[in-house]
């Protein structure tokens, strides 16, 4: 039995222990083990004039964003979660009270545990205007934590177009590893990858990590609903935002992330009928890049990257924060092995030899 299977037989056994009630605390890391927190696409806003209640008269609401960000500071020192990134679409309708929401959930982590926000296409207008984003996460509320790195700036007239923390680098080490990690915004244009692919030869000696909205789904902007589920999918070459200055996925993998032997691994969210896809690609100096979307349509889900650098392998593991309990299938991923999964990825160097 491969290591993927043990993983999964494990994990499942987990989740239906005690009589297959669900299981309220994960395994433990094992000594050397660190853990990354990726937040899938938190759009499950509900109450007054929210889109999935618009005649509603409740008070806004989102549970599940709520249930995700007390799980990780109830969970910090059990799963030693070093580092925790939102793949954007953090809001559903780009307004005030849907920020100030979401603002209250992440201040549970301000302070606790390093953590990056990445703007997705409904977290800005179209024209890439994110001026609700700046006022509720601008760069000055991050600037006094030694891992924020720092964010992209320009001195165009546009201020509220890229700048001012819609795309941010930070630093942390763990395992014996230091880490680089890079939040762009969806689409982020040319002047922005620049910038980037900048950060990434200045720290070059770190091992790369890049959030990203839009990466993995349907290669082709669907001309119907039924495409989103059935087209073909792999790196996207289509757009949402910047307009023709907008990069594709495709575009953003040949102009940055396959040009820079650091990176690692690319985080994606965006495609809720996708939900769940990973794929390796070589690298232009052929190192493997792990791409993984996952957007679970904020029904409960969320991703953990289980680092073991002993094994010289990552775990994704994918729990549910409200059933507090592992996940096995959804509505468009049935398959468990998508969900609870292993990968390679060299974290020790190769033997001295004589």
């Amino acid at each position: 039995m491969n290591a993927t299977r043990r993983l999964l037989f494990a994990l499942l056994a987990l989740a239906v222990s005690a009589g297959g009630a669900p299981a309220a605390e994960l395994d433990a890391p094992p000594p050397g083990a660190f853990t990354l927190v990726v937040i899938p696409d938190t759009q499950g806003y509900r109450g007054r004039a929210t889109k999935s209640t618009p005649q509603s008269t409740d008070p806004l609401t989102n549970p599940v964003f709520q249930n995700h960000t007390r799980w990780i500071v109830e969970n910090v020192r059990a799963q030693n979660i070093v580092f925790v990134s939102h793949v954007g679409d953090i809001v559903d309708i780009n307004n005030e009270e849907q920020w100030q929401l979401a603002r209250e959930c992440l201040d549970r982590l301000h302070g606790v545990v390093p953590y990056s926000l990445t703007v997705g296409n409904h977290d800005m207008k179209s024209s890439g205007d994110a001026t609700l984003y700046q006022r509720f996460f601008p760069a000055e509320r991050f600037r006094a934590f030694p891992w924020y790195g720092g964010a992209y700036a320009h001195d165009r007239a546009d201020q509220t177009v890229s700048a001012n923390n819609v795309n941010s680098f930070h630093l942390f080490s763990a395992g014996g590893l230091d880490f680089v990690h890079l939040s762009l915004e969806c689409n982020a244009p040319d002047d922005v990858l620049a910038w980037a692919s900048g950060v990434l030869a200045n720290y070059a000696a770190r091992r790369a990590l890049i959030t990203t909205h839009m990466d993995l789904g349907p290669v082709a902007k669907p001309v119907d609903n039924d495409g989103y589920s059935k087209d073909p999918k792999g790196r996207m070459t289509w757009t949402k935002i910047h307009g023709k200055r907008g990069n594709s996925a495709v575009q953003m993998w040949e102009k940055l992330y396959a040009r820079h032997a650091n990176v690692g691994f690319i985080f994606s969210g965006d495609q809720s009928r996708t939900t769940a896809m990973r794929l390796v690609a070589p690298g232009r100096a052929g190192h493997p890049v792990h791409s993984l979307l996952s957007d679970y349509t904020s029904s409960g889900p969320l991703r953990l990257y289980r680092f073991i650098p002993a094994e010289n392998k990552v775990r994704v593991i994918t729990f549910d924060t409200t059933k507090r309990q592992l996940v096995e299938a959804v509505k468009n991923v049935a398959d468990p092995a998508e969900h609870q999964f292993t990968l390679d990825y060299a974290m020790t160097p190769p033997p001295t030899r004589p």
